[in-house]
């Protein structure tokens, strides 16, 4: 968390916002920029690139948007138990990259692994919204049809914010 390294985390500490609060108010900024550089990415896909968007654009944004939400949720994650930006920005990094490329379907899929790689690709978010993001560009489906991929999409947002808040200490030790 940047506010550790400039001292300005006393703030927090005097004001009277609580740690949810606080926590979801430094998120919103990054929510409102993954969705302008989801929609941009979406547009340069049908546009630039011709990639055909056959199913709902509706389920895709709003799988964007609560994937977008554990994202953003992760970072505040890796950065309540860091004590510096880099060494919370290191952490969001392996934590999300090396999950998604290695058990989420990136490279293989979920299907072939084995043991604790399974367990990770089928529990992971990102597995879920690359099922819906194949779901709507190649096989025009709907909401309807992906609704199973959204479940674990969206109980791993309350779980990582709550655990973010939980884990956030209103007052240094």
């Amino acid at each position: 968390m940047r506010e550790k390294e400039l001292g300005s985390v006393i703030n927090l500490y005097v004001t009277p916002v609580t740690r949810t609060e606080f926590l979801l108010g430094k998120q919103l900024p990054y929510i409102v920029l993954a969705m302008v550089n989801f929609l941009l990415m979406t547009l340069l896909a049908v546009t630039l690139f011709g990639v055909p968007l056959k199913g709902s654009f509706v389920t895709l944004t709003l799988a964007a948007l609560i994937f977008i939400l554990f994202s953003t949720g992760f970072g505040l994650f890796a950065s309540t138990f860091t004590r510096s930006q880099i060494a919370a920005m290191f952490v969001a990094m392996i934590g999300t990259m090396l999950p998604a490329i290695q058990f989420a379907g990136m490279l293989n899929p979920v299907s072939s692994l084995e043991g604790a790689g399974k367990l990770i690709g089928q529990i992971y978010p990102a597995t879920h919204f690359l099922t819906i993001s194949r779901g709507v560009f190649s096989k025009a489906l709907t909401l309807s049809d992906l609704h199973a991929s959204f479940g674990p999409l969206l109980l791993a947002v309350p779980v990582i914010i709550g655990l973010s808040i939980a884990l956030l200490k209103k007052q240094e030790t």
